[in-house]
C-alpha cells in the first residue's frame, strides 16, 4: 500500500490571478473598435464563463466569433502586465510542491493568454489545460489525476465534483460563500492565503486515514520500537486501529541504545496497554557492524529482524512494523532500510506518506509526549565511519553528550551529537546558539573531555542530521 501521488488542479482568473483590471481595459479597447459601450464594470464583476457568453448580450450572435478572436489578440498588449497574482497565490502553488504534488491550471481561459499570465508571474505549474469550462474541465482533472480542485465560481465546483475531486472555493471571485456551498464545495476560504494551512491539515487527515485503513488490513503487528517520535506514533496509531491485545512493542537493547532513552519509552508504551518486550540484540558481535563501514546500518536493523521475527512468531503477531516515515524513504543513503525490507517488515508510516512533520503534527494532536522528541539516533551513529565500534567507545560518546547537555542547560538546547573522530570529539550543537559564550564553551569542551576524549571542538556549522554520510 502506497499514498496517492498529490496533485492540485487550481482555476486561473480570480483564483490564482485578479483578471479584472486587465479584462477591462480589453472590453474597452473592444467596444471603441467595434463602437459598444460595454459595461464594463457588470461584465467584470463575476468573472470566469467564457468569453462568448459574456458578449452575447451586447453582440449580434453571427458577430460574437469574431469578437472573440479580436478581444483575443487585443489581450496581450492590455491584460498581462497590469494583472497582478491574488494574495497567497504563490504560496499555495509552493505548499503542493513542499509535499512533492503536481501542480495543474484548468480554466476557461484561451491556453494562449493563460501561459503568457503563468510566465509572467512566475507561476511553477506542470500542466496548463485552456478553454474548458464548468463540467467540462473533469476530463482534464481525471486524465492529469487530480484529488483537489481549487476555483473560485460554482462551475468550477461543477469540475471538481464531476472529476471526484475535492472542490476547494475562495471568495476573491464574484460568488458568495452561501452559492458556492449551495453548489456543492467541500471547503470555502476566504483566499489562497488560507490555502497552505488548509492543505497540511488535509493531507494529514487523509495520511492518518490511509494509516489507520493500513494496519487495520494487518490484523496484528509487532512494533520495532525505539522510543522516537516515529516508532512512537506508530505504536499509538496501531492500537487505536487494532486495540492493544493485537499489538505489542519490542525495544533491542544493546550498547547502541542510551541508558536515558529506556525508561521513558517503556513508560509510553505501557501507558498504551500493550506488551513490551525487551530482547538483547547482538549486533555488536556482527564483523560488518564493528568494522562500521558505511554500510553498518545494514547489519544493525539485519540484527534486530532476525530477533524480532521469531518473536513476533511466537506471540501470533502477522507483522513486523519498523517506524520509517516517507521522509526516511527519500533520504539518500539509508542500508537499514534495505534490511528490514529484506526480512520482510512492513512500514505503515511510509506507505502511507506520513512526512517527519506529519509525525510531529500528528504526535502533538494525539496529545503524544514524543511530539517534539529531538531525534535520537543510536550511538553508533556517532561513530565515524571506519573507525571500529565498541562498547568504550558508545560508553564515552553517551557520557559525553550527557556532560554537553548539562554545560548547555538553559539555552535551549534542541538537538545535540557528539561525534566520535577518533581520538577527537566533534561537538554539534544547534546552529541557532553559535557561537557559543567563551565560558559556556569552555566548560561544554572540558566535560566532553572528560568523559574520555583526548581533545574536542565544537563544529562551527551546528548540528546537521545524518552529518557523517557528508563524508561518503
Amino acid at each position: 500500500m502506497h499514498a496517492a501521488p498529490l496533485v492540485v488542479g487550481f482555476d486561473l482568473d480570480m483564483t490564482l490571478i485578479d483578471t479584472v483590471p486587465g479584462f477591462a481595459d480589453v472590453l474597452r479597447a473592444l467596444g471603441a473598435e467595434l463602437d459598444v459601450d460595454f459595461p464594463v464594470e457588470e461584465m467584470t464583476a463575476r468573472l470566469g464563463p467564457p468569453l462568448d457568453l459574456l458578449l452575447a448580450p451586447y453582440l449580434d450572435e453571427a458577430a460574437i466569433p469574431a469578437a472573440g478572436d479580436r478581444f483575443r489578440e487585443l489581450y496581450p498588449d492590455h491584460a498581462i502586465a497590469t494583472v497582478p497574482a491574488l494574495t497567497g497565490a504563490h504560496e499555495a502553488i509552493a505548499a503542493v510542491r513542499r509535499h512533492g504534488g503536481r501542480v495543474v491550471v484548468v480554466t476557461g481561459k484561451y491556453p494562449d493568454n493563460a501561459r503568457r499570465h503563468l510566465d509572467h508571474l512566475g507561476f511553477d505549474v506542470d500542466h496548463l489545460e485552456g478553454w474548458v469550462w464548468g463540467v467540462g474541465k473533469a476530463d482534464a482533472l481525471r486524465r492529469e489525476g487530480a484529488t483537489v480542485y481549487v476555483g473560485d465560481h460554482v462551475h468550477d465546483v461543477e469540475g471538481a465534483l464531476a472529476a471526484g475531486a475535492l472542490s476547494v472555493s475562495v471568495l476573491t471571485g464574484g460568488c458568495t460563500r452561501e452559492e458556492l456551498l449551495g453548489a456543492g464545495t467541500h471547503v470555502v476560504l476566504e483566499s489562497l492565503g488560507e490555502f497552505p494551512a488548509w492543505l497540511e491539515e488535509h493531507l494529514l487527515d487523509l495520511r492518518l486515514d490511509a494509516l489507520e485503513a493500513d494496519l487495520r488490513s494487518r490484523g496484528s503487528v509487532l512494533v520495532a520500537y525505539s522510543g522516537g517520535a516515529d516508532s512512537a506514533l506508530l505504536l499509538a496509531a496501531a492500537v487505536r486501529a487494532l486495540g492493544p491485545d493485537h499489538v505489542a512493542a519490542a525495544t533491542g537493547y544493546s550498547h547502541s541504545l542510551p541508558q536515558v532513552e529506556r525508561d521513558p519509552a517503556r513508560a509510553f508504551a505501557e501507558s498504551l496497554g500493550v506488551d513490551v518486550l525487551t530482547p538483547e540484540t547482538r549486533e555488536m558481535e556482527r564483523e560488518g557492524y564493528s568494522a562500521n563501514g558505511a554500510d553498518r546500518c545494514y547489519f544493525c536493523k539485519a540484527e534486530l529482524l532476525e530477533v524480532l521475527g521469531p518473536l513476533a512468531a511466537e506471540r501470533g503477531l502477522a507483522h513486523v512494523a519498523t517506524g520509517t516515515n516517507a521522509d526516511d524513504a527519500v533520504a539518500g543513503f539509508r542500508p537499514g532500510i534495505r534490511a528490514a525490507a529484506e526480512r520482510g517488515a512492513i512500514t505503515p508510516l511510509r506507505d502511507a506518506g506520513l512526512t517527519k512533520a506529519q509525525v510531529r503534527a500528528a504526535s502533538r494532536r494525539w496529545g503524544l509526549p514524543t511530539w517534539d522528541k529531538p531525534a535520537a539516533a543510536c550511538l553508533s551513529s556517532r561513530v565515524a565511519y571506519g573507525v571500529e565500534v565498541t562498547p568504550y567507545r558508545l560508553g564515552r560518546v553517551e557520557r559525553a553528550e550527557a556532560a554537553a547537555r548539562s554545560a548547555l542547560d538553559g539555552l535551549g538546547l534542541v538537538d545535540l551529537r557528539v561525534r566520535d573522530l577518533g581520538d577527537l570529539a566533534s561537538v554539534e550543537v544547534d546552529a541557532g546558539l553559535l557561537p557559543l559564550a567563551p565560558e559556556v564553551e569552555a566548560g561544554l569542551l572540558a566535560g566532553v573531555r572528560g568523559a574520555g576524549f583526548e581533545a574536542a571542538a565544537v563544529d562551527p556549522r551546528g548540528f546537521r542530521s545524518g552529518s557523517m554520510n557528508e563524508a561518503l
